[in-house]
């Protein structure tokens, strides 16, 4: 042979073995998906290879799509895998969609999947809830509160518990609220229909007014949800708040008007110590102008304007004016004890 049949032969022998080794790594999935209708390409698969892609994991739910009648293709799964999501579960979603007649594209499957990515949700569980609705308690069983508390106009205290019918909306899922947006929504419907009311009675007379209330107010905007239903699970009466805050008031109202007697009461003692300390000043007054008469009596006998007869009589005028009073003082004491008839 010559050189040339040499290099001919042996381009031709690395050709096969290289189509040799294709066929042994890829011949298997090659064939699964010929014989299952969605056919695949070599090239195709040696690209996924080539990117690291797990050939099972997206050849195989491509058969599935296209046996479900879903059209789908390698290069859009291999997309989505990359991006981070889960194909099996978006073509199982895709699929549980057809069957129930839920208008659920591809793309959307997608966006739903890598939206739930991390949490405890995932696109197939949105599906089957959009099919098979949700229900939810209000408050959660889960939680600290037993039940949503709320004062009537009546001032009593109502009790209520709630479970709220949902499906998953697909056409907001992505980017809408969860479920804690739904229930906190629910409780303040709750409390606000509940304030609304004249008494407790009416609340426990016609609880399905309050479910009526809450739902007519459209909760379920912006959220990943549908509100079906919102029922009253249960009603119970609680403590009468409006008596106890208008004991509360009149135990405030006490306090103030004790702390404006006692100002009152302080301000009178202080005018009438006030008023001692003039009189005693009036006192000291008269005693200060008592004691001048004596000055001006020397002085008046000193200038001879005042004789001693004078003086005598005076002093006689005083004696007689004191014993006519003290004489008067008596009767009117002894009038006094006298008994009366």
């Amino acid at each position: 042979m010559t050189p040339t049949q040499l290099i001919v032969f042996g381009i031709a022998g690395l050709i096969l073995f290289i189509l040799a080794i294709v066929v042994l790594n890829f011949g298997t999935t090659w064939l699964r998906a010929y014989v299952s209708g969605a056919k695949v390409t070599f090239m195709e698969l040696i690209q996924l290879q080539l990117r690291k892609i797990p050939i099972r994991r997206i050849v195989d739910p491509r058969i599935t799509a296209v046996k479900s009648g879903i059209p789908v293709t390698i290069d859009d799964l291999s997309t989505h895998f990359l991006a981070g999501g889960h194909v099996e579960m978006v073509i199982q979603s895709l699929i549980n969609a057809q069957k129930a007649n839920i208008d659920l594209v591809f793309d959307q499957a997608c966006a739903i999947d890598l939206a739930t990515k991390g949490t405890s949700k995932n696109v197939v569980e949105a599906v089957h809830t959009s099919v098979n609705p949700q229900v939810i308690d209000c408050p959660p069983a889960s939680g600290s509160k037993r039940s949503i508390d709320a004062v009537a106009k009546d001032g009593i205290v109502i009790k209520a518990r709630a479970r709220v019918t949902v499906r998953t909306n697909l056409s907001s899922f992505v980017g809408g609220a969860t479920e804690d947006t739904i229930v906190a929504r629910v409780g303040e419907g709750i409390v606000s229909s509940i304030g609304s009311e004249q008494s407790y009675k009416d609340v426990l007379e016609n609880p399905d007014r309050i479910s009526k209330n809450v739902l007519s107010k459209g909760l379920d905007s912006n959220t990943a949800f549908e509100i079906l239903s919102i029922d009253i699970a249960d009603v119970d009466v609680g403590e009468n708040v409006g008596a106890k805050l208008q004991a509360e008031q009149a135990e405030s109202n006490k306090l103030v008007a004790q702390a404006q007697a006692e100002v009152r009461r302080a301000a009178a003692v202080a005018q009438e110590q006030e008023m001692t300390a003039r009189v005693a000043e009036m006192q000291a007054k008269v005693v200060e102008a008592e004691a001048q008469v004596p000055l001006a009596m020397a002085e008046a006998f000193r200038s001879g304007n005042l004789g001693i007869m004078d003086y005598y009589r005076m002093k006689n005028l005083a004696a007689d004016t004191d014993m006519r009073s003290k004489i008067a003082g008596t009767d009117e004491a002894a009038d006094s004890n006298k008994p009366k008839s």
